[in-house]
């Protein structure tokens, strides 16, 4: 988190990680079209819509006193570009972590899971995360612990962490997990989400 005293702004830094076709891009997408802003996220794409390196885009809010400056990234699930992750991830403040719901892709999340948890160390559990289970409509069992993931990660070992079904395609739940990073990462504020424009 930066404080800039000259224009009196905060800023935060949000990252969305998981497997890759998990549905980061969608979900921040999804997240800035509720703002009406989807023209200013930035994606470094493949030739099949595949992100390269990293999708980027910029919140603004507006308080009383002081402003509240978001910087939403999502890191590349591709492996090919793995190496990309650490930079992305370099002075987060909050996690978004999008599961695959489906059955066939537990396998993907766990591994994305523990690629993070290495990443940050001891300090894992430490940052605010909220574990975004995406496509919960394809998941048939309607149970997000039918699906093992839940079982696999220690998440009760986070000061700060919360789950929350999404269909990023839809746009369900998107807004509501962003809130939820919000919240944690200012538990002090009361904070009204209209974009400043």
């Amino acid at each position: 988190m930066i404080f800039n005293y000259d224009n009196k702004t905060l800023q935060v830094k949000i990252v969305y990680y998981g497997p890759a076709m998990s549905g980061k891009t969608t979900s921040i997408k999804s997240l800035f079209s509720y703002f009406k802003k989807e023209d200013s996220v930035k994606s470094i794409d493949s030739s099949v819509g595949r992100t390269l390196f990293f999708d980027f885009g910029v919140l603004h809010f507006k308080g009383t006193e002081w402003g509240l400056k978001f910087l939403i990234y999502s890191a590349t699930g591709q492996d090919f570009y793995a190496s990309t992750r650490p930079a992305t991830l370099n002075g987060v403040d909050g996690l978004i972590f999008v599961v695959d719901s489906q059955i066939e892709s537990l396998d993907h999340n766990i591994r994305s899971w523990n690629e993070l948890k290495t990443l940050f160390g001891s300090e894992f559990y430490n940052i605010p995360i909220v574990i975004s289970l995406n496509k919960s409509d394809l998941n048939k069992n309607q149970n997000q612990e039918a699906n093992g993931f839940l079982s696999y990660i220690d998440y009760k070992k986070f000061k700060q962490i919360s789950f929350k079904n999404t269909v990023a395609i839809k746009g369900q739940g998107i807004l509501n997990s962003f809130s939820e990073l919000v919240k944690f990462v200012f538990p002090q504020l009361k904070i009204k989400l209209c974009i400043n424009n």
